[in-house]
């Protein structure tokens, strides 16, 4: 097959065919629509699963949006395969290549973005103090924000170049790209050194502190102080804040191994770039099946391994999270001030000598006059005793609790702590006093 180009003279008007050999050159109806039909089918699954399992979790109260992100990767991808079938199919159609070559760099981005949030929940996990500090934030949104400012140059970029014919034009327009394809490489490798360095600095601390207490149960202390450096170390031990399900091993595993693909993919497209060849002698690392390989066999691989592995559960975190501490304890909008009322209403609550349940109400249970210090043992205190602190203003808190009830209240306690017969004050007839 002749190199795209080759012996034609170039077309006279925009817009107009690169001069340089494209990674995957100029698809051809065999065996190019094979190979994409095969891959188009694949992401037609992969979206209609990943949507699929959004909706269900949506109907669950189970919010995972990456999932989302993941079935718009999948139509991205979807639109690619179209427009190289019908590239092939009509080879001078340049506005199709146009189409072709956005949507094929395009898409990759999004997985660029789960990996890089994906680090960030494990650097949160790890080091809570550190993942949620504001400036560490700040730097993560500042990457995310930056793929969309690289995706906006690279289509522009991308489709000038196809409607000038000004090689000092092309040049800048090559560098932008460049430029873009270089910082996307490094945007997808940056999970690894987060996750690693995170890992690794874990381990570091885990190992110090095994050291300290080493050191500490061989200076003579007694064994009171060994229980206590256990404790410290289980404590700090458990300041990882898992997430999800499954293991934390596990997620690091997975964000490593998808990451590394990734980048191993965006460094080979980069490295493409910048070695370029004539369009009349393209190179190896040109042929067709690095331009599959390299783009979306990675992606398949990790498309289908974070579906298979379920990564809506293991990466799951509670909604809302937006500080150390939610991703054990969740989100509890509103729950200081319920402790604190809970605290404030304690002591009022001892007083009657019951449990109120989540209502307000007593919960009627019998209780112990050990707890209450009022009641004697085996009475049942009703809500119409809790109703107003008068009905109690009769008795003498000073004396004992037997005896105060004993001067105002005539009861026989019978088997089982409950009154024979109405044995009750006549005011009080239909009430147990509490």
């Amino acid at each position: 097959m002749s190199a795209p180009g080759a012996g034609q003279a170039p077309p006279s008007g925009p817009p107009y065919l690169p001069q340089v050999a494209q990674l995957g050159g100029l698809p051809t109806p065999l065996p190019d629509d094979a190979i994409c039909a095969v891959f188009l089918a694949l992401f037609v699954a992969g979206a209609a699963t990943n949507m699929t399992i959004f909706q269900v979790n949506r109907r669950r109260g189970h919010k995972f949006v990456f999932s989302v992100l993941l079935f718009g990767f999948c139509m991205a991808r979807i639109m690619a395969m179209v427009m190289r079938i019908v590239w092939a199919s009509r080879p001078t159609n340049i506005s199709i290549a146009i189409a072709a070559n956005i949507f094929t760099a395009a898409g990759v981005l999004l997985l660029f973005v789960i990996n890089l949030l994906f680090a960030q929940r494990i650097l949160r996990a790890y080091f809570p103090r550190v993942g949620w500090r504001r400036d560490v934030t700040l730097v993560f949104r500042f990457g995310l924000a930056s793929v969309a400012a690289l995706l906006v140059m690279l289509i522009t970029t991308t489709v000038h170049s196809f409607f000038t014919l000004d090689m000092s034009a092309r040049d800048k327009e090559r560098k932008v790209q460049l430029f873009a394809g270089t910082y996307l490489a490094v945007l997808a490798f940056l999970p690894l050194p987060i996750v690693g360095g995170t890992v690794l600095a874990a381990r570091h601390q885990r190992n110090k502190r095994r050291q300290q207490r080493g050191a500490t149960t061989t200076d003579g202390y007694d064994d009171d102080d060994d229980d206590d450096d256990d404790d410290d170390d289980e404590h700090s031990s458990s300041k990882i804040e898992k997430f999800g399900t499954g293991s934390m091993k596990t997620k690091v595993i997975l964000v490593l191994f998808t990451s590394a693909l990734l980048a191993l993919g965006a460094g080979f497209r980069v490295g493409v770039n910048f070695s370029p060849r004539p369009i009349t002698n393209p190179g190896w690392y040109h042929h067709k099946a690095c331009y599959y390989c390299f783009n979306f066999v990675i992606e398949i691989i990790v498309l289908y391994t974070y579906t298979i592995v379920r990564f809506d559960r293991r990466f799951h975190v509670p909604d809302g999270s937006s500080a150390p501490g939610h991703y054990v304890n969740g989100v509890a909008p509103g729950a200081g001030d319920d402790i604190d009322q809970d605290q404030s209403s304690a002591g009022e609550e001892k007083l009657g000598g019951v449990s109120r349940g989540s209502n307000g109400e007593a919960d009627g249970d019998i209780v112990d006059s050990g707890e209450a210090g009022m009641v004697p043992h085996g009475t049942k205190i009703t809500s119409m005793d809790l109703e107003t602190p008068k009905k109690l203003s009769g008795l003498d808190r000073e004396e004992d609790s037997m005896g105060g009830l004993n001067k105002g209240v005539n009861m026989d306690i019978g088997e089982g702590g409950r009154p024979r017969g109405d044995s009750v004050g006549s005011t009080e007839k239909d009430e147990v006093v509490g």
